[in-house]
């Protein structure tokens, strides 16, 4: 799935469900970690990232090949990802969940949001946080860090499977991040569970206005009483969800 094959429909949904729900709606398809463990956005944005992956994987950096200089290369993986990223796409780092050195910083994160790009993510850190956070595009990240990734880290392939935060992510999944955290869907399954994590959304919404005005979760959440479903199908008509 690309940027073209994502159809509106579908991103539109995903941008008005949370992370959490749709978590819940890929358990029941039997996948259970899919959500990207131990990031959180730079800045909260107040909406949904979403977008097909593409990716940057970094290894362990061994020193003869990750010196300063090596930024200079017109081809160094890191440059040419930022630099091909397609728009629409979110930009997925395998940093090997370490944050003791950068996945990169404000200059290269600018210049992905300008090329177009959904947003970034790393199971690693960004320096120049403060910066980043002001940027309008999304991008999550487990802490502030530094040091340049040369000192820890070699970006080492483009597009290709990884595993951030504990996660798969291969080309093309769907990435929604919200406020808390980011969740890889499977491109073949983005569409199904857009729809189902609409419906949810829907009776949760339901489910919190009846219980801030003081009504008890048991026979409501989950709904194992009649009365509830035929009262959340009034509201529906009421509140045009």
């Amino acid at each position: 799935m690309t940027a073209q094959t994502l159809s509106p429909e579908t991103k539109t949904r995903l941008e008005t469900v949370s992370v959490a729900t749709l978590a819940t709606a890929l358990y029941r398809r039997g996948l259970r970690n899919q959500v990207i463990q131990d990031v959180r956005p730079v800045s909260c944005k107040g909406r949904n990232m979403v977008g097909p992956a593409f990716t940057l994987r970094y290894m362990p950096a061994r020193e003869d090949r990750n010196q300063l200089q090596e930024f200079r290369n017109p081809d160094h993986p890191q440059r040419q990802a930022v630099e091909t990223c397609p728009p629409g796409h979110v930009m997925v780092i395998d940093s090997r969940k370490c944050a003791n050195a950068a996945s990169a910083g404000d200059i290269l994160i600018s210049r992905l949001m300008v090329r177009g790009a959904a947003g970034v993510v790393t199971d690693g850190g960004f320096r120049d946080a403060m910066r980043i956070a002001e940027l309008e595009m999304p991008a999550y990240h487990q802490r502030p860090a530094s040091p340049t990734n040369l000192t820890l880290h070699e970006a080492i392939d483009i597009n290709v499977p990884i595993g951030c935060g504990d996660a798969p992510v291969f080309p093309g999944d769907i990435l929604v991040g919200d406020d808390d955290s980011v969740i890889v869907i499977p491109a073949h399954l983005a569409d199904e569970v857009s729809v189902e994590a609409v419906e949810m959304t829907a009776y949760e919404d339901f489910v919190l206005s009846k219980v801030k005005a003081g009504a008890s979760i048991i026979g409501l959440y989950p709904a194992t009483q009649e009365a509830n479903l035929q009262e959340f199908a009034a509201w529906r008509i009421k509140h045009n969800r």
